[in-house]
């Protein structure tokens, strides 16, 4: 299995890992992305400067204005559709700088009474990007959470792009048999590596048809808790999902993690790059049904945008700025492109119970 050392020296936190894994045994991959990027002194999410073409990855709300209006506008047109509830909560599940927000909310006056209606929540632990969301955010109301859980009852639309793909994952590894908690061991060197460990039960989460040896399946327990979380909220609500993996049913190991716009080893210098993993989007509407949400989608990113009208607004923010006419398009087209960002990334809606297929998904 996979083994790797730091590429860029040892870090903090891979010697406390080292210590942690000696004293305690192997540990879990979830615990492993769970320490990595939540470590309250060393993990990734304490660092600052991490989003944006400077850090270790771009977002769609960074590529272009237009991503974070049309959400926006969507949120605007879905409200309407709930009657104009007041208060609204408006609540942003992982909202990196405050981009899409702040776009959001720029879009949104243009519904009248839209804005005068919702309050804001954002759900963010960590405390340098709380920091950036509130030098983005700087004049707006909004109030900042560490769970969904924490925010107050009441009618509420969701928006969470890429924030699935950064909850900790257990893996399964099939061996001889049987499936085996896949763990993170230390060898004699002081490198990180993968390796199986004791047998587990699957009922219910494991492929139909007989599995290979070596195949591997991903189980989301955060996942299994916003779908839990949103059950749980008195109804009207309705949650947007924008993130990356397959449509269709898939298995397979899918954890990777990000430095500079790069791929690097999972394993490598833990701390210094962001770990996620691909978004099963059928098995997420699956389970979302059992807990009696209504699941519409998945679709693909450029269909949602494309029907959204992303190509109309990009027109009028060309013609109203011509200078920078160019860097519009391509970031409009980067965004939208079906072999690039557009379709890769899929886009799934939740609602509560009664509620009418919101936009653009009728």
């Amino acid at each position: 299995m996979s083994n790797a050392r730091a590429d860029n020296g040892d870090t903090a936190l891979l010697e406390a890992l080292r210590l942690r894994i000696r004293r305690d045994g192997p540990m879990a991959v979830d615990e492993l992305m769970r320490t990595c990027l939540a470590h309250p002194q060393h993990g990734y999410w304490q660092r600052a400067g991490s989003i944006g073409t400077g850090g270790d990855f771009i977002t769609a709300p960074e590529i272009s204005q237009v991503f974070g209006e049309l959400i926006g506008l969507w949120c605007a047109v879905v409200w309407q559709s709930m009657g104009q509830p007041a208060p609204l909560r408006l609540i942003e599940l992982g909202p990196g700088r405050g981009t899409l927000m702040r776009d959001a909310l720029r879009a949104g006056r243009a519904v009248p009474d839209f804005l005068d209606a919702i309050d804001v929540h954002l759900i963010e632990v960590s405390g340098p990007l709380r920091e950036t969301q509130r030098q983005t955010l700087r004049g707006d109301d909004v109030t900042w959470h560490g769970s969904l859980s924490e925010v107050p009852e009441g009618p509420a639309i969701v928006i969470a792009n890429e924030f699935l793909d950064a909850l900790p994952i257990r893996q399964l590894v099939f061996l001889d048999g049987a499936w085996r908690e896949r763990v993170v061991e230390v060898d004699g060197q002081g490198a990180l590596r993968l390796a199986a460990g004791p047998m587990v039960e699957c009922a219910g989460e494991a492929p139909a048809e007989p599995s290979a040896q070596g195949a591997i399946l991903e189980l989301r327990a955060g996942e299994d808790e916003i779908i839990d979380q949103l059950a749980r909220r008195k109804a009207p609500h309705v949650a947007l999902f924008i993130d990356y993996g397959p449509a269709e049913p898939a298995h397979g190991d899918t954890l990777q993690a990000v430095r500079r716009h790069a791929y690097v080893d999972p394993l490598s210098a833990p701390g210094s790059a962001d770990l996620t993993a691909h978004v099963q989007f059928a098995h997420l509407a699956r389970k979302a049904r059992a807990v009696g949400l209504a699941a519409h989608g998945p679709m693909t990113q450029a269909e949602f945008l494309g029907r959204l009208g992303i190509v109309e607004r990009a027109a009028r923010l060309m013609a109203a700025n011509p200078k920078q006419a160019s860097a519009i398009e391509a970031g409009v087209q980067r965004l939208a492109s079906p072999t690039g960002m557009g379709g890769l990334f899929k886009v799934l809606a939740l609602c509560s119970s009664g509620l009418p297929r919101p936009p653009p998904f009728v």
